[in-house]
C-alpha cells in the first residue's frame, strides 16, 4: 500500500496538471497522468476515486477557497497552493474518516515541499479556518 502522503502528492500533481491543461478533456489528462505516475496498481483506484470526487466538487471547493483568501483572488493564487487547498478542503469537508489535524499537517508539509515556507503558513491558516467553520474537531473522525 502506498503511503497516504504519496497518495496526496499524486492527487495534487494530477490537479496541477489538470489546472494547466483545462482545455484538454479530463479523461485524456487522466490517461496521460497514469502513463507517468509512479503508483502501485492497487492504489490507482483510490487515487482516481478521490480525483473524480474532487473534480465533481470543484466549484464548491473553489468558492470555499475564495471566501477565505482576503485581498486576493483565486486566479492570482499559485496553482500548486490552489491544488493543495483543493485537496485539503475536500478532506476536511468530505472525508470524515480523516482527522482534520492530519489533513492540515499533511497539507502544510506538502506546501513546504512543493511551494514555499510562506505557502505552508498560508495553507495552515486557510484550512484551519475551514475546519473551525465545519464544526469538526481537529483530532476526531466521524463515522
Amino acid at each position: 500500500m502506498t503511503s497516504r502522503r504519496k497518495i496526496r502528492e499524486l492527487i495534487i500533481q494530477f490537479l496541477y496538471q489538470w489546472e494547466m491543461n483545462k482545455e484538454s478533456p479530463f479523461e485524456q489528462i487522466l490517461s496521460l497522468f497514469w502513463d507517468v505516475a509512479e503508483i502501485k496498481e492497487e492504489d490507482k483506484k483510490v487515487v482516481e476515486e478521490w480525483i473524480r470526487d474532487i473534480i465533481k466538487r470543484k466549484k464548491t471547493i473553489e468558492e470555499k477557497i475564495n471566501s477565505y483568501i482576503k485581498n486576493w483572488s483565486l486566479d492570482r493564487l499559485a496553482i500548486v497552493d490552489k491544488c493543495i487547498l483543493m485537496l485539503g478542503i475536500y478532506e476536511i469537508l468530505y472525508r470524515k474518516d480523516i482527522p482534520p489535524a492530519v489533513t492540515i499537517n499533511e497539507s502544510v508539509e506538502i506546501a513546504k515541499k512543493y511551494s514555499t515556507e510562506a505557502s505552508g503558513k498560508f495553507v495552515n491558516g486557510v484550512l484551519d479556518a475551514i475546519r473551525k467553520e465545519s464544526g469538526r474537531q481537529a483530532w476526531v473522525t466521524s463515522s
